[in-house]
C-alpha cells in the first residue's frame, strides 16, 4: 500500500477532534473543481508514503492525536484499507472516512466491522446530475445504495457538497434535500478557487445564496451548516 500524503496535524478535518491526516492517490470521479487532481490523475508525482512509516508516526503521537482521516482521492479504491485502518485502530485512534460514496460494499463492511467512527460522505449534486459535475461514470446506483445506508443511522455521519455557481441551483437543492431526506447533518462548503484546481472557470455563489441554498435544505435534514463562509 502506498500512501501520497499525511497532514500530520489537523483541527479542521475531523469535527471535534486533533487528527492528523493520511491521502490516497486515484479516483473514480474527475469533478473539475477538485482541489486534489494531482493526488486524482498523477500520484506517482506526489510523495510517497509506506504503511510502516505512517503508523510509526502515529505510534509518535499516541496521547496527542485523537483521531485519523483518511481522505483521497477515493480511499475506498484500496483494496488493503481495512488492514489498514485496522492497524489504526490497534493504536486507539478514532477514524474518519472521506468518501464519494461509489463502493458501498467497502462502506458497509468497514462500518460493520468497527474500523470507522465517522463518516462524511460528498454529495456532488442531485442524482440526475452526477454524471454532469463528476466527468465520468457515477455509478449512481452505488452512491444511492451509500446514502440509504448512512441514513439508517449505523455511525455517526454527515453528508458535504461543495456548492459552485455552475451546478447549483434552487431546484438541484431541493432534489438533494429530498434524496437525502433526513440526514443528520449536511454541509455546504463554500467552493474556492486555486492553483490545483482545473476549471478555473468555475465561480463560487456568494453568502446569500449559500443561506438560501441552507435554508432549502432545513426542510429535509436535521442539521444544515455552512463551511468555508466568511
Amino acid at each position: 500500500m502506498i500512501i501520497h500524503g499525511l497532514q500530520k496535524t489537523t483541527l479542521l478535518d475531523y469535527p471535534t477532534k486533533v487528527a492528523a491526516t493520511v491521502f490516497f492517490g486515484g479516483c473514480n470521479f474527475r469533478c473539475p473543481f477538485c482541489h486534489n487532481m494531482n493526488l486524482v490523475l498523477h500520484p506517482e508525482e506526489e510523495i510517497s508514503l509506506t504503511e510502516d512509516e505512517v503508523l510509526s508516526f502515529l505510534r509518535s503521537r499516541k496521547g496527542i492525536l485523537d483521531g485519523v482521516c483518511i481522505t483521497g482521492g477515493e480511499p475506498t479504491l484500496q483494496r488493503d484499507l481495512p488492514a489498514f485502518i485496522e492497524k489504526i485502530k490497534a493504536l486507539d485512534f478514532a477514524v474518519k472516512l472521506d468518501t464519494n460514496g461509489t463502493d458501498p460494499v467497502m462502506l458497509k463492511s468497514l462500518v460493520e466491522q468497527s474500523l470507522l467512527d465517522y463518516v462524511a460522505m460528498d454529495i456532488k449534486t442531485s442524482p440526475d446530475h452526477y454524471r454532469e459535475v463528476c466527468g465520468t461514470d457515477p455509478k449512481i446506483d452505488a452512491v444511492k445504495e451509500s446514502v440509504s445506508f448512512l441514513l439508517s443511522d449505523p455511525i455517526a455521519y454527515e453528508f458535504r457538497t461543495t456548492v459552485i455557481s455552475e451546478y447549483h441551483t434552487d431546484a438541484v437543492m431541493e432534489e438533494i434535500g429530498s434524496w437525502i431526506r433526513g440526514a443528520k447533518a449536511y454541509y455546504l462548503q463554500s467552493y474556492k478557487d486555486s492553483p490545483f484546481v482545473p476549471d478555473h472557470s468555475l465561480h463560487a455563489c456568494d453568502k446569500d445564496t449559500l443561506l438560501r441554498f441552507a435554508k432549502i435544505a432545513e426542510s429535509y435534514v436535521r442539521s444544515v451548516s455552512l463551511r468555508g463562509v466568511d
